[in-house]
Parts: structure tokens; sequence; C-alpha cells
């Protein structure tokens, strides 16, 4: 029997930092976590670094909870990355295959993707991800599995991700005085939606929806691959925001007022219902009307809705997209989120969280961890189709599930 293979994820978020320790296992999610670490998040905003020795902090912190909890400590981690910096494009590669009587080699799909990447890039970007959607050969187009096939030209239809280099450098910089260094970089929504799409989703046509506290992740899957991404600069922490400036609040009451009377779909409060927050200083107790605070968190959602819905629209892919948004994250746990998202873009919803967990899972069955434990799936079991620049295409550790089945022992 294989030894375990174990793995470590830092989830880099604008309200936390979590860092996940899992080992392969034979079970239904293919692991069990047995390491656990959170901290909340400093220095960070909107998914990047402001300030480094506050966030460097924040990362000791998370990892020495993991290692205290799973009793191993890491060298190497899988990092989320986020954040308005974050772009995509589609491009286009094509080969020759190299001996046409024995069909495409996992060189040639290998060289194709590595031309698909040759796209101009402006010094302050990085590749992030390459993502095949779909493979030609000859003239046969909507090809997933090429290896093995005769022809005499490969073409690949793959979606690029970048990044700002600054932005990832500051993440490196600060892994590295955490005493960690980062094998992979991976964006948030793509690891989200590991572990909370469906296959069937997949492949019919969804946007993965993660609401995070200080921005929303969008990833549109068609035919089993993302097909475009965006990062919206839009979270959770504007709805608190909303609640502070109107009702002219602190923001931690804001907060609670939020997580514990908030609700984005005004019909569904009672009118007259109230509740008791603190406001500054030493004023007294703030009466505030709960469908008041229902009216200003539904412009918030709408609002997010309404850009998601523009950005699908701007894709090209909005007819393309039947199975609708799988929303998650922790903003998702806002009641009333799903009756405004579909009265705002007229698509099927539903909400989601990770599921099928094993191990020290007592606070991971949450929407506000569907990343960390995505990227655990990314890490342990595989994506497809998943390309790191800094990475040859490794058939052993890159290559799709159905190249990855293919290879010898």
């Amino acid at each position: 029997m294989a030894e375990p293979k174990t793995i470590t994820v830092l989830d880099i978020g604008s309200t936390k930092v979590v860092a996940l320790v899992g080992e392969t296992a034979d079970n239904e999610a293919g692991f069990t976590i047995i390491g656990v670490g959170m901290a909340v998040a400093r220095g960070i905003r909107r998914g990047q670094i402001i300030n480094v020795s506050d966030a460097t902090a924040c990362l000791k912190e998370a990892l020495a909870g993991a290692q205290a909890s799973s009793g191993m400590k890491a060298s190497h981690v899988l990092m989320s990355i986020s954040g308005n910096h974050i772009a995509s494009q589609n491009s286009q590669g094509a080969v020759a295959i190299g001996r046409g009587d024995q069909g495409v080699s996992f060189d040639d799909v290998n060289r194709c993707l590595e031309s698909a990447q040759a796209i101009a890039v402006p010094n302050n970007r990085e590749i992030l991800h390459v993502i095949p959607r779909h493979f030609r050969v000859d003239d046969q187009d909507g090809v997933r599995n090429p290896i093995g096939m005769l022809g005499f030209r490969l073409e690949a239809q793959a979606h690029i991700i970048t990044c700002a280099t600054t932005a990832m450098q500051n993440l490196l910089k600060c892994a590295h005085m955490a005493g960690v260094d980062v094998s992979e970089f991976v964006l948030s929504p793509l690891a989200s939606a590991e572990a909370v799409l469906t296959p069937t989703e997949r492949e019919m046509g969804a946007v993965l929806v993660d609401i995070g506290g200080g921005t929303t992740g969008i990833a549109m899957f068609i035919d089993g691959s993302a097909w475009h991404t965006k990062v919206l600069e839009v979270g959770g922490a504007h709805f608190t925001s909303d609640l502070a400036q109107v009702l002219r609040l602190p923001m931690d009451a804001a907060e609670r007022l939020k997580v514990h009377y908030g609700h984005a779909h005004p019909p569904d409060v009672p009118g007259d219902q109230v509740c008791d927050v603190q406001g500054f200083g030493d004023e007294p107790l703030v009466r505030v009307s709960r469908r008041e605070a229902a009216e200003i968190l539904r412009a918030r959602a709408d609002e997010l809705f309404g850009l998601i819905e523009q950005e699908i629209k701007r894709s090209g892919y909005d007819g393309l997209l039947p199975a609708g948004l799988v929303i998650t994250g922790g903003g998702s746990l806002l009641p009333g989120l799903r009756e405004s998202a579909r009265e705002t873009t007229g698509r099927p919803v539903r909400l989601t969280r990770p599921m099928n967990l094993y191990g020290l899972v007592d606070n991971l069955q949450s929407p506000a961890f569907s990343t960390a434990v995505g990227m655990l799936h990314w890490g342990l079991q595989g994506v497809v189709a998943k390309l790191s620049k800094r990475r040859r295409f490794n058939p052993r550790l890159d290559l799709p599930g159905w190249l990855r089945n293919l290879l010898p022992d």
C-alpha cells in the first residue's frame, strides 16, 4: 500500500487565515484532515498584504495551530491568492504532433499548452494558471483527451489567469518569514470549486460565487473546465460597512447586527421586529428596526449580484450556464441571499458548503472554509487540467485526471 501523502495549505483571507494539514486516505473525500489552525486576519485587506509584519504573525499563528494538532511541521505549503489584481483571458496554442503514427503523446500536450501561454504578459504580472478548456486534433474539435489520437496537428483552447507580481511577492515574503516555502499558488474561487461544485454542475455550466470578507471570486465552469474567472471588490465587510454608515454604529456592533439579526430579503422580516445594539461611546443602546437593516443589506446584495450578472454577460457565456449560481464563502451565511440572487439574476441558485469531510472537521463544515478545503482537494487529489507557470507540465503532478490514469506505475 502506498505511503500516505501529506500536504499543508494556507488560505489567506481578508478576515481570517486558515492552515489545514491533510493526509491521503481511502474515503469518499480522498483525504483526512489531521491538522487545523486559524488566526484572525491582520495586515491583509481585500486579499492583499498591506502590513508584512502583521500578516506574517497571522501566518505563524495559523501554522502553529495546524502543527500542534497534526504533530507535523510544514516546510512547503499551497497558498490561496485573490484580489482585484487578478485578470484572465482565453488563448489558443497549436503544435505539430511529434510522432503521427503513434498518436498524441504527453509531450505533445505539454508543448501545446506551453504554446497557449505564449501571450504578451507585462513585466509587472505573472501567469498564475493555464487551464485547458478543450483540444482539437486536425479537424476534430471538442476533444477532452487527445492522448493516443492519430493526427498531424494538435490545438488547445486554454484559460489563462494572471496576477500582479508584487502581490505574489508579498505573499511569498510573508510565507518565507513564517518559516515555509510556497510550492504553488491557487486562485481562491478555483479552490472553492473543488470543494463544492458537483460534476453535473461543472459539465452543464455553472458560476461558482465565493463571497469572502473583502472580495467575491467568480469562476464559470463549462464542459468540466473553468472558462472565465474574475475577482470583484465587494465582500461581506461591505455589508457590515453599509450598516455602520447608515445606522451610525461602530463596525463591531454593525457586524454583530449583521450576524445575529441580518437578512437580505426584507419581505421575510416582520416589520415590528427590533433589536438593541451598542452605539458610539457612552451612548445608550440604539434601537434598530430589523426591516430597516434588511433593506440596507438587500441594497448591497442586489449590487453584488448585479455585478456578477454583468460579468456573466461580459464573458459572452451567459447562455451556457443552465445550472446557475453556486454560492459559498463566509459571506453566503447571510440569510436571504438566495432570494436576492434569484430575483436579481433570474438564474437558479444553490447555497453550499464543504461536504464529506473526515478527520478534524468540527468547525470546517461551513461555507467559510470552502477555499481551504478545496485547496486540499487540489493538492492531494489533483484537479481538472491545472498547469503552473513555474513548473513544466509534469505528468505525475499536473495532468488532468483522465491523463494521470493512463500513466504507467
